[in-house]
């Protein structure tokens, strides 16, 4: 079962930036995994401080190696130190 995720940010409005560049890394190399579809980094047009990974995965499974990846444990904690609340993650599948 392939498997979608949208994983909102709100991001402190001065650190916009410096998490764009950080999370392109993040793209950049989760693109290279095997079960990806695709991985990527989407900001909000009427609100630049949203912004939200949109992803595709062949199965759970391989989202799971994603998110146990090395470049996933040092990423995305120094991405959450940019959160100006909670991210949202959901999982979602095709009904």
């Amino acid at each position: 079962m392939v498997i979608k995720v949208v994983a909102k940010n709100d991001v402190q409005a001065d650190k916009v930036e410096a998490f764009i560049a950080l999370a392109k890394q993040l793209v950049e190399e989760t693109n290279k995994e095997a079960g990806c579809l695709f991985y990527q980094l989407h900001q909000a047009i009427n609100d630049p401080t949203v912004l939200a990974f949109i992803e595709e995965w062949e199965s759970k499974e391989a989202l799971d190696a994603h998110m146990a990846s090395a470049h996933f444990q040092d990423i995305v904690p120094r991405l959450r130190e940019f959160s100006a609340k909670p991210g949202d993650g959901t999982l979602y599948k095709q009904v």
